[in-house]
């Protein structure tokens, strides 16, 4: 029997590449996000790369806003217990907030709410409904949490505070919980604008990379395809970098 699977941001770039790669060991895939054409775009596309018998289920969500989630994880509470939980919504709010004090805090908010609650919200309303044992939770950090970027960075910093307690607490439930944090990965709506308005991005942070490359969506998505997969059951608590060496690992 497969597994059920939900991933969040699923419709587009990373989110939309990790619902691929986890398909053939799913029953059913839910992706989530906050534009239901998209969504229901990235179902039909994903359908005939299903294995046969595979559900796919868009369902559109703001993850920020609490009666949203209540409403989405009520429809969820009514299948079966949830055996993967891709956090993967997300994104760089806070960039090009003025000097002034209220745009400060607006932009600071909303990468903490984009980021942070949008995993945070989700899970707590899902917890009582991931499976015992052998449910995985797996969260979208960045190398910006230990590399420094503002808001965001600060927000993908308490993703990773928040994968180590959670770990903790739900390890003696045989649950893992873990978060991939990628490097330079251009192919996605998160660079793509930036790079159109600037093409020297591209450049500047290719050259920080030793692997000479940047990576792809599927790598990502391999990575969270490990986690998700029995041959990592014993492998909880750990932030996994996917930055072609921009990062060293850090003990």
């Amino acid at each position: 029997m497969g597994s059920r699977i939900v991933v969040t941001g699923g419709g587009t770039g990373i989110g939309r590449a990790i619902a691929t790669a986890l398909l053939p060991q799913a029953s059913q895939v839910v992706i989530v996000g906050r534009r239901d054409q998209v969504l229901r775009e990235a179902a039909r596309e994903l359908a005939p790369l299903a294995p046969p018998g595979v559900q796919i289920s868009p369902l559109a969500c703001d993850l920020t806003v609490p009666a949203e989630v209540e409403r989405l994880a009520g429809i969820l509470h009514r299948g079966s217990a949830i055996d993967v939980l891709v956090c993967n919504a997300g994104g760089n709010l806070g960039v090009g907030a003025g000097d002034d004090l209220e745009s400060v805090a607006t932009g600071w908010r909303a990468d903490f709410d984009a980021n942070v609650l949008s995993a945070v919200l989700l899970t707590h309303a899902l917890r009582d409904h991931i499976r015992r044992p052998g449910g995985r939770i797996i969260a979208m950090s960045s190398i910006a949490a230990l590399r420094g970027s503002g808001s965001y960075g600060a927000a993908k910093a308490a993703v990773n505070a928040w994968v180590l307690s959670l770990s903790q607490e739900l390890a003696a439930d045989g649950i893992t919980v873990n978060a991939v944090a990628p490097g330079f990965v251009p192919a996605t709506p998160f660079w793509e604008d930036r790079i159109a308005a600037d093409p020297s991005v591209r450049t500047k942070r290719m050259a920080t990379i030793p692997m000479g490359r940047p990576g792809t969506p599927e790598e990502v998505a391999a990575a969270v395809a490990y986690l998700a997969g029995p041959g990592a059951e014993w492998t909880t608590g750990q932030i996994l970098q996917v930055n072609g060496g921009t990062l060293l690992g850090r003990g």
